[in-house]
Order: structure tokens, then C-alpha cells, then sequence
């Protein structure tokens, strides 16, 4: 036997052996991947060129189409499973928890959480749920393993992870009432639930913190946008945390009124939090302080109102923050959730937290210090306010990353339509439009506000590659049109029937309404030019864009111009992010080097939801809900696995 042909078949004997190699598993233990949300997976069987070959290995139905809640439009399926030894665990849209086989998608149980259908919720989702395993018990003891989910009607449960039963010594009977101690709105009677938890809490050691959902808009006197922290065995309070300051002790007290105290409402933190278990810290982002926009009875910055904020996560006291939006008047929310990285800046490590912003920025900075990785400026904005109204004079600015959105003016250079005659219509209205750039205050004139209120980065947050220290985002391109209306003048336009497709607020305690819609064509098109979505790979060693693609198909033209979406990607060790969140119902994965589209697949519904993956018995699976978002995407009731051929 020759040299060559000794060294061919020692070469095919090398690459049966890697082949035949165990795979090891791989776990999704927390909703955004890990407990700092960095969505990536050390997953590496599927890859650029293998990923083509995926197929449905398992598919789940919840059985719930509009069951369980009052008003289905406003309700939606946008779980993101966790997994704990071999079981994914997730919400339904009316936030009954399920346990389903992770390697058969068969279910184990179903806990009921008897939420009330009978009211209208401002928010109506749960996206996930929390594990906890208690290092104290032996593992066959009853809720050593606990599930926390939140429900709709206000309440955080503590299940069994084996069987699914509420741990009775938490809270009472294995719930914490969360309507207490918030200044709820709500009375017996209401129809509308406006205080609710749509994210999993946090986990920290012993401890369970939660946020909050506050529906916005509604009046200046609201609920309390605290974060709680509770014993995640008896469920007794340990801390609370206001972005408020209601006490003259507080070092920002002083830069609110003190009659805007006594009524300073929200600034909540309604996107899930993220721990670093090694500082001991909890990373908040928050919203507004209500109502979103008119801020005339909450002079000020009003920190730490649409802040990152770092709290101890054993006394809830502020260890530091950065307010990232100042005295919002645009619904300009931290709704993604702070991510948790190790950058290499200069050569060297740094501990850093990125909080991506509906402005289409990414804020980084130092997990310890709060210092800015890259540096802040803060920058002159448009002042023209209606009276009553006293708007920041400046807004911070991140040196780099620049913003990965459209920002500032609309032009009639902008406008776009499928015809010449749309192209017209939408040139002709942003000329009679107000726009005047990025942080205009609103005025009683129409506005184009760019980006909107659900533009750049929403709830789906971003993923991050460690090795090609990449931050990969899901953004949206979508002017939205605001306008105040004077209270005498609020119901008589909410009835003239000329602003059907508006959404209206009514702001009780101020002296505006307000309503709003996207910027679109009759054909439901945005009347600006695409993408209106995009998919971005962001160089987070240099501050630079690396790619950036249009992300989704028109539903009129099918060409992939890129359309808003909700959802977030996740990145893995395969070279791969996975990316649903367009309004086309489609799951799809690009070469994370490159941005090239290498695989993608029609979903039964909507991919309104942030996938994942995991590794079982040798297997990789990639696991999406698909459950639709209002009328913009498919309804379904879906959670759909995919794999490789066995």
C-alpha cells in the first residue's frame, strides 16, 4: 500500500471517527438564552452547509384560537420556550404553562392559570417563563425544580417543573398577587386590565424579580412602575425598586417637582431583565413615565425614566444608570432586554452591557461602572412645543455604533408607492405633514415621528456571537403620524369617523389627546422607501455595521424588501442566526459572516416570537412559535421544531 493511499484511508477513518463522535447536549435555560439574554447557542451540527436539509421534526398545537381571552386582537402567542432535562416549558397566548417533550414535541402537562377571560388586557401576552432549581432540596423532592410564570390578570405562579402543580408555600397557594402594593387602576367592574407582566422575571440566586406591562396613554396618574424581587421559595417580599424617586433622601428627588410627585406614574420595565450572577447585579431597562406624550405635568429629565439602570440584587439599591432618552415624549421605551457581553476593546477584555433602543441606537457600557464603551454626546433638538410642554433641549447620542434606522427628516424625496399614483398620494401627504427630525415634540399638526414608537429594536432584543464579537439586530424602517388633539376636541374626532385607522389616547389629567397610526398607503404599504425591515450585523470591537440586509417579503410584490416584523434573532456556534419576526410567516437562517440568506421555510403562522435551539440525544433542534400578530401576520396556535435528517 502506497504513502497516498495510507494517508486516504487514515483520512476517512479520521472523518467516520468525527462523524460517529458523540454530540454533547446543549441547553436554552432562560428566555434569552442565558440569564445576561445574549441568544446564543454553542450549538454547532447545523451550519451553512448542512442548514438546507432541515425538516419539521415535531409540531405542538396549544390548542388555543382566540379561546381563553376576550379580545383576541390584542392577544398573541410570542413564547420563546426554555428547557430544562429534556422539556421545553412555555406560556400560551392566554398564559396557561405547558411542558412539552423536547425530543417529540408530545405534551407532559398543562397547568391552568385561570386567568380571567371576561376583561380586555392592555397588553394580552406572556412571552416566556422562568426556571428555578432550589439547591437546597434533593432533586426527587416536590418543586425542586420551580417554573415561574406570570399570568394576565396579575399574578407571578410557582409550578412543579416535573409535574406541573403550584409549590403551595409560595405566595398563597402557589401564586403572588402582583396588583399589590402598585396603585392599581383597576376596580371590579372594569373592563380593562392596563397592569399585567409580559416578560419572565429575572432570576438571582434565591430570589425572583419581576417587572411590569402598564398600558400606556392612558392618564397621567397610573400605576407604579416598580421592580420587585421575591423569595422564590415562600414567595415573601425582599425588595422593591421605583424608577420614581418618592423619597427627598433619593439623589434625583430633587430634579422632579414636587408636585409631579405625588402623580408621576409608569416608567416601568415591561422587556425582560437580565442578571449577571457573578456581580450580583439586575440590569432594568425602563420606559416611560406616563403619559408617553405629553410630559407637561413631569417637568425634567424624569430619571430614571428610559434608563439602563444596575441594581444590587440583594437590597434592590441603585448601583448606577444612564438615561438613554430625556423627558420622553415619544414612546421611546428600553423595550429590549440589556445584553450581557465581554467585548475586546483595545485588546482587552471589558464586561459590558449593550441596550439596544427603538431609536435604532445601541448604548454600551462598562457592567460595573456604567461607564459608556463608546462615548456619548449629547446633541440640540427640535424645542417647537405646544404650550404647557418644556422638552429636553438636548437627547444623548452614541459616537458608534451610528443608528442602524432611518432617523430625522421625511422629505417628499422619501415617499414610495407600488404606483405612480400611490408614489404621488404619499409625496402629497408628507408635504402637508410636519417633520422636523428625530425628538420633535408633538403638535397638534399631524407628524411624521421616524422612528416611530415601534420602530428600531423592540421586545425581541439582540443576539451576540462571542467569538466574531458580533451584536446582530432586528430593526424596523416605519414612520409612524402623531398628532395632540385639544381635550374639548378628543371625542368628537374619535366619532367623526375620519381617523378610523388612528389608534386614540386620552391622556386623562393633561390637556391633550393624542392619536397615531403607521405611516402606510391605502394598500397598507409604508409610503416611504423600503427596507422597512432589516437584519444587522453589528462589529461591536469597532463600533462599525459589518452587514446589513432588507429582512422579509412584501405581501403584494413577492420581492424581499424588507417589512417590519417583531421578534428577535438568536445566534450559534454553527455559524447561524435564526431570525422569524417578519410579517410574511417565514423562518429563516443567514451565514452569520456574511448575511447571506442560506435557508428559509413558510411557518403555519406568524413567527411573532423569538426561536431556539438546543442539542438532545445527539440531535440539534431549532423551535419556533408561530402564532401570528393581530391582522399584520397568519394566526395560529403552532410551536414547530425543526432538524436534521436522523
Amino acid at each position: 500500500m502506497g504513502r497516498a493511499t495510507v494517508f486516504i484511508a487514515l483520512s476517512s477513518i479520521v472523518m467516520t471517527l468525527a462523524a460517529a463522535a458523540p454530540v454533547p447536549d446543549v441547553g436554552w435555560s432562560a428566555y434569552g438564552g442565558d440569564a445576561g439574554g445574549m441568544r446564543y447557542s454553542t450549538a454547532a451540527q447545523i451550519t451553512p452547509a448542512n442548514v438546507d436539509q432541515l425538516e419539521v421534526a415535531w409540531t405542538f398545537r396549544t390548542g388555543e384560537l382566540g379561546q381563553g381571552v376576550k379580545d383576541w386582537s390584542r392577544s398573541a402567542f410570542e413564547a420563546t420556550p426554555i428547557l430544562h432535562d429534556g422539556t421545553l416549558y412555555l406560556t400560551t397566548s392566554s398564559t396557561d404553562v405547558v411542558a412539552v417533550n423536547a425530543v417529540t414535541g408530545q405534551l407532559r402537562w398543562r397547568h391552568d392559570s385561570r386567568s380571567r377571560n371576561d376583561l380586555h388586557y392592555s397588553d394580552g401576552v406572556s412571552r416566556g417563563v422562568s426556571l428555578w432549581v432550589d439547591p437546597s432540596s434533593p432533586p426527587d423532592a416536590v418543586c425542586h425544580a420551580r417554573i415561574f410564570a406570570p399570568t394576565l390578570d396579575g399574578r407571578l405562579l410557582a409550578l412543579d417543573a416535573a409535574t406541573g402543580k403550584p409549590c403551595v408555600e409560595f405566595g398563597e397557594h402557589g401564586a403572588v398577587n402582583l396588583l399589590q402594593d402598585v396603585r392599581s387602576q383597576f376596580k371590579e367592574g372594569d373592563e380593562w386590565r392596563d397592569y399585567l407582566v409580559t416578560s419572565p422575571p429575572a432570576i438571582l440566586d434565591d430570589k425572583v424579580i419581576v417587572g411590569s406591562a402598564i398600558g400606556d396613554n392612558r392618564a397621567v396618574l397610573e400605576e407604579l412602575g416598580i421592580v420587585r424581587a421575591y423569595d422564590a421559595r415562600s414567595g415573601r417580599p425582599i425588595w422593591s425598586w421605583d424608577p420614581i424617586p418618592r423619597e427627598a433622601s433619593n439623589p434625583v428627588y430633587k430634579e422632579w417637582s414636587a408636585g409631579s410627585i405625588a402623580t408621576a406614574s409608569a416608567a416601568n420595565a415591561w422587556a425582560p431583565l437580565s442578571v449577571d450572577a457573578a456581580r450580583r447585579l439586575v440590569f432594568v431597562p425602563t420606559g416611560s413615565a406616563s403619559p408617553d406624550f405629553f410630559g407637561g405635568l413631569r417637568p425634567g429629565d424624569n430619571r430614571w425614566a428610559n434608563s439602563i439602570v444596575a441594581l444590587d440584587g440583594a437590597t434592590g439599591q441603585l448601583r448606577w444608570g444612564q438615561q438613554l432618552v430625556h423627558h420622553d415624549l415619544w414612546d421611546y421605551d428600553l423595550a429590549s432586554q440589556p445584553t450581557l457581553v465581554n467585548l475586546v476593546r483595545g485588546g482587552k477584555p471589558v464586561a459590558a452591557v449593550i441596550q439596544a433602543t427603538k431609536m435604532g441606537f445601541l448604548f454600551t457600557f462598562d457592567r460595573d461602572s456604567g461607564t459608556p464603551v463608546f462615548p456619548i454626546v449629547e446633541r440640540p433638538v427640535p424645542q417647537d412645543a405646544v404650550p404647557g410642554e418644556r422638552p429636553s433641549p438636548t437627547q444623548p447620542y452614541p459616537v458608534a455604533p451610528p443608528a442602524l434606522v432611518r432617523q430625522g427628516l421625511v422629505t417628499s424625496e422619501d415617499a414610495w408607492g407600488l404606483t405612480w399614483f400611490d408614489t404621488r398620494t404619499c409625496r402629497k401627504r408628507i408635504e402637508s405633514y410636519r417633520s422636523k427630525g428625530m425628538f420633535q415634540p408633538p403638535a397638534l399638526q399631524d407628524s411624521l415621528m421616524q422612528p416611530g414608537n415601534a420602530g428600531g429594536s423592540n421586545w425581541g432584543g439582540i443576539a451576540f456571537d462571542p467569538r466574531r464579537q458580533l451584536a446582530i439586530a432586528n430593526t424596523v424602517n416605519l414612520p409612524f403620524v402623531v398628532a395632540l388633539i385639544p381635550r374639548e376636541q378628543l371625542q368628537r374626532q374619535i366619532d367623526s369617523g375620519d381617523y378610523d385607522d388612528f389608534d386614540f389616547s386620552r391622556q386623562h389629567g393633561t390637556p391633550y389627546g393624542m392619536r397615531r397610526t403607521s405611516f402606510t398607503s391605502d394598500l397598507g404599504i409604508p409610503c416611504v422607501k423600503p427596507p422597512w425591515g432589516q437584519l444587522t450585523a453589528v462589529d461591536m470591537t469597532r463600533g462599525t455595521i459589518k452587514w446589513q440586509i432588507p429582512l422579509g417579503v412584501t405581501p403584494l410584490i413577492p420581492l424581499n424588501l424588507g417589512i417590519p416584523g417583531l421578534g428577535g434573532p438568536i445566534v450559534t456556534a454553527g455559524g447561524l442566526v435564526f431570525i422569524a419576526a417578519s410579517f410574511d410567516d417565514r423562518l429563516r437562517a443567514f451565514d452569520t459572516d456574511s448575511g447571506t440568506l442560506v435557508w428559509e421555510v413558510k411557518l403555519p403562522a406568524g413567527g411573532q416570537a423569538t426561536p431556539m435551539t438546543y442539542v438532545l440525544g445527539g440531535r440539534q433542534y431549532v423551535v419556533s412559535a408561530a402564532g401570528g400578530y393581530k391582522e399584520d401576520s397568519t394566526r395560529g396556535d403552532f410551536l414547530v421544531a425543526y432538524a436534521l435528517p436522523r
